[in-house]
């Protein structure tokens, strides 16, 4: 049986992030499971501080006004998301397989490392300032509950959170 690797995303990996990611475990011939969460419900507090702190003051109002997608639309952004990732990863030589889970992604990340009993996991997101601060991010929770290696990655770069 083939060892796999969970990766959880918050945005469509670039071939950077991909190329970063099978670079860990180079010679090796492991399966890649993607979850990317239908992200219909921000949290207030830590999204307008990550906007102001990208001075993105048009999105902090929005999320202040309460705006924020449908399920329908988080759904299928994420599905764009997956589709494009998993397209990543068969450019860079490497199948994969994906879904999409809850606006949560811990429970769905559970169950995916027993079913599908997974080495580790690799979580992919953008810096967060509040949540990443306070150990709030989806990687520090998943270190917290799973009994696997967690690896957490800033999207576009080498950094690891």
């Amino acid at each position: 049986m083939t060892d796999t690797i969970l990766v959880l995303i918050e945005d469509t990996l670039a071939p950077v992030d991909v190329q970063h990611l099978l670079a860990l475990h180079e010679g090796e011939q492991l399966a890649y499971h993607v979850l990317v969460p239908a992200d219909s419900d921000r949290p207030l507090l830590p999204t307008i501080v990550d906007n102001l702190g990208l001075g993105d003051l048009k999105d902090a109002l929005a999320r202040l006004r309460g705006k924020e997608p449908t399920l329908t639309e988080a759904k299928a952004t994420a599905s764009e998301q997956l589709a494009a990732t998993l397209a990543e990863f068969a450019a860079a030589g490497r199948s994969a397989t994906g879904e999409i889970v809850d606006d949560d992604p811990l429970p769905a990340l559970r169950q995916a490392a027993v079913d599908r009993e997974a080495r580790e996991v690799a979580i992919i997101t953008y810096p967060h300032a509040w949540l990443d601060t306070f150990h709030q991010d989806w990687a520090s929770r998943a270190r917290e509950t799973l009994e696997l290696p967690v690896l957490h990655l800033y999207s576009g770069t080498s950094e690891l959170g």
